[in-house]
């Protein structure tokens, strides 16, 4: 996994699932004006994580956003999928929390496995 994920484990936490953003954000007229260097530094500071304990979120390279939520205080994890996501595998996750947290992160790799990584872990 990335850095900031691995640096900000607590005791007994591991990674159960790890996502990425998907290529497609290299098809975008930002991409083609900053020559790809934009996209690749988004992709190279995302980082999207499901541990044994928290779900931990982190985009950005100067301006840093950050989610790091409990297991237990997360009541679902929405995803949205375009006819051209649902074909290329990629979309939305929003993370919702019990006191309110609505947290949209886009254009993921594999939506649809993060969401079910959550489903699968025991919340004990």
């Amino acid at each position: 996994m990335g850095k900031y994920v691995d640096s900000h484990l607590i005791k007994d936490e591991t990674v159960v699932y790890s996502a990425k953003l998907h290529w497609i954000i290299y098809i975008h007229p930002k991409a083609i004006l900053t020559l790809w260097i934009a996209p690749f530094i988004q992709q190279a500071t995302s980082e999207f994580a499901i541990t044994t304990k928290r779900v931990i979120i982190k985009v950005g390279l100067i301006a840093r956003r950050t989610l790091e939520m409990n297991l237990s205080k997360i009541e679902t994890v929405n995803v949205d999928q375009s006819i051209m996501g649902r074909i290329l595998n990629y979309g939305s996750i929003t993370v919702i929390g019990t006191g309110g947290t609505h947290e949209v992160f886009h254009n993921i790799a594999s939506p649809m496995e993060f969401r079910k990584a959550f489903q699968e872990i025991d919340i004990a």
